[in-house]
């Protein structure tokens, strides 16, 4: 329910008002003078202020001033009642941010269609601010998404780039056994007594146990090698020790 303060020294256009916005659904606080009302709206921070300007003590001049020298109150839209509307007045109302008019005497057609325009009118600029915000979260949300899968793609791409070091370095270790066995083999055959072929056996032996325990260790490295796996061992400079 929409807050109204109503400003007005006159008790019976002040009822009358406070009828009428009653019988709309607004919820309706008054204020005899100035005074009593910038106090009221200070304390109750209605949505909108229907204020006369002619009053004693604190006219609506001074009102709409003293509102807007108060952060919280500075924003609140005003629609000024007048028994008059000369062009001075209206240039005053405006330097004031008061740019909604009221000519006594009004009907309560004028008086709740001219409520209805500046609640609307208010309203945009909340309306857009939260549309602004939600569209800023959405961005946010959005650039950590990217920086997500950014950070992903780099992760894999490192991991390939691992992997494929340690291929190549497997790849020349496992090579090295395989031309001692070429050459166990060979000069095996060519063995001219039992301790020469002892000898190249025990050679073979080891060269293949050699072998084995290369393959074992590609076959771990498969399981070892995952992203988190690879953060840790590239934190400690453990996969460059394979260049």
């Amino acid at each position: 329910m929409k807050k109204i303060l109503v400003i007005e020294d006159e008790a019976q256009i002040r009822e009358n008002i406070q009828l009428i916005l009653d019988l709309s659904d607004y919820k309706t606080i008054v204020a005899e003078n100035g005074s009593v009302g910038v106090r009221l709206a200070k304390a109750e921070q209605p949505h909108l202020i229907i204020c006369d300007i002619m009053m004693p003590e604190l006219d609506g001049y001074g009102v709409a001033k003293s509102l807007q020298s108060h952060s919280p109150t500075e924003s609140i839209p005003m629609i000024f009642l007048t028994a008059k509307a000369d062009r001075g007045d209206l240039r005053q109302a405006m330097e004031l941010g008061v740019d909604d008019y009221i000519t006594k005497p009004f009907t309560p057609e004028e008086l709740l269609k001219a409520v209805e325009v500046r609640l609307a009118r208010a309203e945009k600029p909340t309306q857009l601010r939260q549309k602004y915000e939600q569209e800023r979260q959405q961005n946010a949300q959005l650039r950590q998404e990217i920086q997500a899968k950014q950070q992903k793609l780099q992760q894999s791409q490192q991991l390939a780039d691992m992997r494929q070091d340690i291929l190549h370095k497997l790849s020349q270790d496992l090579r090295n056994p395989l031309s001692n066995i070429n050459m166990a083999i060979c000069m095996l055959q060519a063995a001219q007594s039992d301790a020469e072929r002892q000898r190249y056996m025990s050679i073979l032996e080891e060269e293949c146990a050699r072998e084995i325990k290369l393959l074992n260790e590609i076959e771990n490295l498969q399981t070892l090698l995952t992203p988190e796996n690879a953060k840790i061992l590239q934190k400690f400079n453990l996969l460059n020790q394979s260049k």
